[in-house]
């Protein structure tokens, strides 16, 4: 193996390519090193002599299982609870507005959904301010592509620092207390939250939209946008106004905007924006 682990620029545009076309992120040549340090744990992982042979690896693997290292290694999975927090102040302000209140029928999308803070934070907010929230017909769809942090998602295990910004009633009444075998201390989402939500496995950019049955009241997809080039997210604002119903809301990050040129998407307030099919 070589000593230094260089990414040369030669192997450096072929994962540039395979990273764009399998998981949609627009890599610019000054991330060559970015991309040289995530993989490099992987060239010692399997023995192997050079970048390029790691990418015939991905490539020649028919099962996803190599295809899902490269999706773990180059995405970032960085969240917590009630993140943007404008933003929950906003939907706690007019949350009753933006919902059907006589059906009582709501299903939300967290498309990227990382270690899971986001959609339990959906569901613990509606909770707490949802009037009559045991009489609604909930479901929160929770996907992400990474299938190992959906895994970590699914069991809703967090610790001291994961929580430390929410207000210890809230944490009494959504987590359970478990003392670890090492002696920390962690905080496990309650089973009956869990069940509001359904976890699964979806890449924004590849994925057939085709699949879901239901439209959303509200889809959150925060901080993925700034990962895309334009033509990625504009072909995914168009397949979220597809999926929305009229006048749902669509929740982005607030570093990210949206390219509105047909005007379906009216903006409500910094990141939060309401369709309208017209």
């Amino acid at each position: 193996m070589r000593e230094e682990q260089t990414l040369s620029l030669t192997e450096f545009k072929i994962f540039q390519k395979l990273i764009y076309e399998e998981i949609g992120i627009s890599l610019g040549d000054h991330k060559r090193t970015l991309v040289q340090s995530r993989l490099r744990k992987w060239l010692k992982e399997f023995q192997l002599r050079s970048y390029k042979a790691l990418y015939t690896k991905i490539k020649e693997d028919k099962s996803g299982e190599m295809l899902n290292i490269l999706v773990d290694a180059i995405t970032t999975n960085v969240t917590s609870f009630f993140r943007e927090k404008s933003q929950w102040i906003y939907l706690r302000e007019h949350l009753l507005e933006c919902i059907d209140k006589q059906k009582k029928y709501l299903r939300i999308w967290s498309s990227a959904c990382s270690s899971g803070q986001e959609p339990y934070s959906i569901i613990m907010f509606l909770k707490e301010y949802l009037p009559d929230f045991e009489e609604w017909d909930i479901k929160i769809l929770a996907t992400d592509i990474s299938e190992d942090i959906l895994l970590k998602a699914q069991r809703g295990v967090y610790y001291s620092e994961d929580i430390e910004s929410m207000p210890k009633t809230m944490i009494m009444k959504n987590f359970n207390g478990k003392r670890e075998s090492d002696g920390s201390r962690s905080f496990v989402i309650k089973d009956e939250l869990k069940e509001y939500i359904i976890f699964r496995s979806f890449n924004l950019v590849t994925g057939n939209f085709q699949i879901f049955q239901n439209q959303f009241d509200m889809i959150f997809c925060r901080n993925v946008m700034i990962y895309f080039d334009k033509i990625t997210q504009d072909r995914l604002f168009d397949n979220f106004a597809n999926l929305l119903k009229d006048d749902a809301l669509l929740f982005i990050g607030h570093s990210e905007s949206i390219n509105n040129k047909d005007k379906r998407y009216k903006l409500l307030t910094s990141s939060i924006y309401k369709l309208n099919k017209g």
